[in-house]
Formats: structure tokens, sequence, C-alpha cells
């Protein structure tokens, strides 16, 4: 998967890589997408979100910069904002929700530590699925707590996994 290269915060916010990649400690870090599962699974997540904007006030953004750290940054596979949430080129505050799609290539070492970005940056919700097992997770400090429903307290806001899933079928 993965090749890194150091390089200055400066020239990789400058830079336009298709896949978008990571910045993390002076690295560029790829990311594993391009396989059926995981863009399939992306595409509906991004539907079903899109779908609730209104009702649920939010938005959605696939593979969108998120500053992490002073000088790391993340792509999340999705993010959704609070709908008033302020606008930003690149997003430093915490997003209301993070949902990361396992590849077959990535491995629960690099997926631990993208997660712990995410909660130490403050991102109150983090979920990743897994579309080859068709389970879903959520992330917390302690680890990850699989479950069969995904939802935030308090909210409408929830996925539907069995249809989410189904789209492998």
């Amino acid at each position: 998967m993965a090749t890194t290269a150091q390089i200055p915060v400066e020239e990789y916010l400058t830079t336009s890589y298709r896949p978008d990649c990571d910045y993390i400690d002076g690295e560029v870090e790829e990311r594993n997408l391009g396989e059926f599962e995981h863009a399939t699974i992306q595409g509906r997540l991004i539907f079903w979100f899109i779908s609730n904007e209104d009702k649920w006030q939010i938005r959605v953004l696939p593979e969108q910069r998120l500053q992490v750290k002073p000088e790391n940054y993340r792509v999340p596979d999705v993010m959704v904002l609070r709908r008033d949430q302020p606008v930003e080129k690149i997003f430093t505050r915490p997003p209301l929700l993070i949902v990361e799609v396992l590849s077959s290539e990535d491995r629960m070492s690099r997926v631990r530590r993208v997660m712990d970005d995410y909660l130490a940056m403050g991102v109150e919700h983090v979920w990743l699925l897994d579309p080859l097992r068709r389970e879903a997770y959520r992330c917390t400090a302690n680890g990850f707590e699989k479950t069969t429903e995904l939802q935030i307290p308090g909210s409408p806001i929830h996925l539907a996994l069995p249809e989410i899933f189904r789209a492998l079928d």
C-alpha cells in the first residue's frame, strides 16, 4: 500500500494527489481505496447522508481534508458536519461524525492510529465499516465496539446498515 515521502506541510497543502493522501509527521501517506467494495459502500454512505441532509440538519463531505493536529492532516472517507458548523477550505474544527470504510489491504494498526487521531481531535462519533465482513464498529478511546446499529444518541442520525451493505449483493 503506502509509499511515503518527507515533504514540508506547505508543499502538501498546495499539491493535488489522486486520490488525496493523509499527511502525518512530515510524510505523505497513501490511503487504500479504489476497490469495488470500498467504493460501493462509500457511495452508499454519501447518498444516505445527502438524502437526509435537510431533515437532520447536516452536511456530508467525501474525502475532505481535516487538520487533526497542527501539522497533521487526514482525509476521511465520509465526514458529517452539523449544518451550522462554519465551512472551511480545510476543516480545523471537529466534525460531528467520521465514517471510514475498510479496504482489503488496510491494517488494523494503521486504522487504529487514524481513529485515534480523530478522537484526539475531538470528533464525537467515529464509525468504521468493514464491507468484506459486513460489520460495523463504533470507535472509542477504548477500542472498537462491534455493533449492529449505528446512530447518534439524541438525534435522528442513524445508518441503515442492512441497506448500506445490501449494495454489495
